[in-house]
């Protein structure tokens, strides 16, 4: 959505194609910093399934994209005599280039982004829920990773989705591009010993929402576990979970082995074991960790709202990159 101060949108994740309430599958949450607007986590962690599609938008919409989904979900067959739906919401604070008191997200904008969902590769940058992020002061967005295991560790694939708009210091491969760049949390204070005020730290506020989807077999019991180490691949990137920064890890398995139906009297599906979860993990920390990373390079500057926030210098990164022999 953009008008001359307005830079947001919503992004759109269905778990499959078919209806989420009808045919719902196991899903976990896991915050790692609950300063957010988050709908839909009491029922979630109750139930351990998500019975909608999820939305991601900004702050002040949530719950104007809510009402519309939840309008959309009942329109769908077989949902007649539905009375109750558990929408899943997720926001970050696009504030600094959107006029977010304006709440422009409208039911359309919602309705759009529902039905062009689609399988594929998906765009980055500020696209969607992601048009007015901004992360560790550069513009952010939307970004997708990946990984999908060996046949002898399962073959399953593991993909995660950002909407990055956090702070902290910028950390790629263990170099140290946010401070070789000169723009990183609390940079004022550590240089010139300036008073800290929180309230015009580009750090400081934000937010970062994580998805998670695997087919693995896998139940909500685990996917808690692996929606943890999500945490850890953000904090590979330089986030240290401000105090402002709502973070917040969504995931799921779209294997139709463990869906799940509202009228079935027992559930009978697999589960894959403690001990063959391990590479999950790993896979999850890995495809966060660059799924923020393809947030940032992907985006383009923008100036909205009365400011500008440039994108991500990449040369000067990847100069940065080669100098600490990060890629040669």
């Amino acid at each position: 959505v953009q008008a001359p101060n307005v830079r947001t949108g919503v992004t759109a994740i269905l778990p499959h194609a078919e209806n989420a309430y009808i045919s719902r599958v196991p899903a976990a949450l896991h915050v790692g910093n609950g300063y957010g607007k988050l709908l839909g986590v009491t029922q979630v962690r109750e139930l351990g399934e998500l019975e909608t599609p999820i939305l991601l938008t900004c702050t002040l919409c949530v719950w104007k994209a809510a009402d519309a989904m939840v309008g959309w979900m009942l329109e769908q067959t077989g949902m007649e005599n539905v009375r109750s739906l558990n929408a899943f919401v997720g926001e970050t604070n696009d504030g600094r280039l959107n006029d977010i008191r304006s709440r422009p997200i409208e039911p359309e904008h919602v309705f759009a982004a529902l039905e062009s969902a689609s399988g594929g590769p998906v765009a980055e940058g500020g696209v969607g829920a992601g048009a007015g992020t901004v992360a560790f002061g550069w513009k952010g967005g939307i970004g997708t990773s990946s990984r999908v295991l060996p046949s002898s560790l399962g073959g399953y694939t593991v993909g995660v989705l950002v909407q990055s708009n956090f702070g902290g210091i910028l950390q790629i491969g263990g170099a140290p591009v946010g401070k070789e760049l000169g723009q990183y949390a609390f940079a004022n204070q550590v240089g010139h010993d300036d008073e800290y005020d929180p309230d015009t730290d580009l750090q400081e506020w934000g937010s970062i929402m994580i998805v998670v989807a695997t087919d693995a077999p896998v139940s909500d019991r685990n996917l808690e576990r692996i929606a943890r180490r999500a945490i850890m691949g953000l904090s590979r990137t330089g986030s240290y979970a401000s105090n402002g920064s709502g973070d917040y890890v969504i995931a799921f398995s779209t294997s139709e082995e463990v869906r799940r139906s509202d009228g079935d009297g027992m559930h009978r599906y697999s589960d894959l074991s403690n001990s063959n979860v391990s590479a999950l993990f790993e896979a999850t920390l890995e495809a966060t960790e660059e799924a923020i990373y393809n947030s940032l390079f992907m985006a383009e500057s923008v100036t909205s709202n009365g400011r500008t926030v440039e994108a991500l210098p990449v040369e000067e990164t990847v100069d940065i990159l080669r100098r600490y022999r990060v890629i040669r």
